[in-house]
């Protein structure tokens, strides 16, 4: 099942339209897992050494790491647990459908804080950031976000494509 790309149209609803991408390359993450079998899931495809179950995780902490424990300043539980001795990690309990739905969950979560915030207003102090000259906004947080899942969907495409020569759009 392929992702239909959310076209530019005469929208001027910033706050929609970050959540419509994000929840489009969120979706294209998944769609990118799906049908591969837990093998294919855990290989390494590329030199670099990722593995596509590990990427899915990594997306899920950039998400809370950014909006969660920075924009909100909330306390999270190991906000860089997606990293073991400086690189990705999954562990064998972890399911590709558990990764699938914490980084749908995610997704949730950012729409709320979205919902309810300003695009313009600054980070909290305590979490993530803790200097007053340094937060960013709401919208700089999305737009970080956005390039993070951008990005590492494209590399799931090449991936998916080495694996079994399925294509991105």
């Amino acid at each position: 099942m392929a992702v239909v790309f959310p076209e530019p149209g005469p929208s001027s609803d910033v706050p929609a339209l970050f959540l419509t991408y994000l929840d489009f390359y969120r979706e294209t993450v998944a769609d990118r897992l799906a049908g591969l079998t837990a093998a294919e899931a855990r290989s390494i495809r590329v030199p670099s050494g990722w593995t596509p179950v590990e990427l899915v995780k990594h997306l899920t902490f950039m998400e809370r790491r950014w909006l969660e424990w920075g924009f909100l300043a909330e306390q999270v539980p190991e906000p860089w647990g997606d990293h073991v001795a400086g690189r990705w990690h999954v562990g064998p309990d972890e399911t590709v459908a558990d990764l699938v739905t914490a980084l749908r969950a995610g997704g949730t979560r950012t729409r709320e804080i979205v919902a309810s915030t300003p695009l313009d207003t600054p980070a909290a102090l305590g979490g993530r950031f803790t200097d007053e000259a340094s937060r960013p906004t709401l919208a700089a947080i999305l737009f970080h976000v956005l390039q993070e899942y951008a990005r590492h969907a494209g590399h799931l495409d090449v991936v998916r494509e080495l694996i079994d020569g399925r294509t991105g759009e």
